[in-house]
């Protein structure tokens, strides 16, 4: 099976489908650890992707999780390819999953227990390769992030003054990267022309919705953000 190299679902690593069918909440994620893994399977001319996620199950184990090879694991489970997404830390606190999001199957991958959290089917050729970063991408999910009164948000500003908050910050490009570092992490961003970084504590609670669409983006360090309403 020849593998589609560099392939980068865009953002999909902000969980387009985080909870089942029903409407459920889950709560009290703020700074909690996670990881996600994405299976490529190649259907003719497209591409379908199953997202999992280990939300409800674990904390993304440390151990395990730098065991765990992409390639390998693509090979072990026939599929075109693997990618492996995290640890990331949640920054709400809470998380509100809408409309008919079904429930996914639960895999072990290398001692890590992980459901189905979503699924996606693209045409082959308008897949996208490589990463970018500070380019919005719509990602299709109802869902309400809950950001709780007291606790500090990161956001990016653009030259049009579209607001982006950050919904959980990776240690992917850098493991050493903790919340108390977000505070000043603008001064080690690239940031394009006109655009902002800057933190702030809630001093009222705050959801942020995603009414079917959600604009999401990535920095350079992989730490996400989705566009606040106006």
């Amino acid at each position: 099976m020849q593998k589609h190299p560099a392939l980068l679902v865009p953002l999909l690593f902000a969980m387009t489908a985080p909870l089942h069918a029903e409407d459920r909440a889950a709560s009290g994620l703020f700074d909690q650890r996670y990881c996600e893994i994405l299976t490529v399977e190649r259907q003719r001319l497209k591409l379908h992707v199953t997202v999992y996620n280990t939300l409800g199950y674990n904390t993304c184990p440390e151990d395990a999780w730098r065991k765990l090879n992409a390639h390998v694991l693509a090979r072990e489970l026939d599929v075109e390819a693997t990618q492996l997404n995290g640890p990331r830390h949640w920054l709400m606190d809470g998380i509100i999953g809408k409309g008919a999001t079904a429930a996914g199957e639960v895999k072990t991958f290398g001692g890590i227990e992980m459901a189905a959290r979503a699924e996606i089917t693209m045409p082959l050729l308008s897949a996208p390769i490589g990463k970018t970063y500070y380019q919005p991408t719509e990602v299709n999910r109802e869902t309400v992030w809950l950001f709780a009164a007291g606790k500090p948000v990161f956001e990016l500003t653009d030259p049009q003054g579209q607001v982006y908050m950050m919904q959980s910050y990776a240690q992917i490009v850098d493991p050493k990267l903790a919340l108390a570092d977000l505070p000043r992490l603008g001064a080690r961003l690239k940031l394009p022309k006109g655009w902002t970084y800057s933190s702030r504590v809630l001093t009222e609670d705050y959801k942020l919705e995603a009414k079917g669409v959600a604009h999401v983006l990535q920095d350079e360090f992989q730490n996400t953000y989705q566009r606040r309403a106006p």
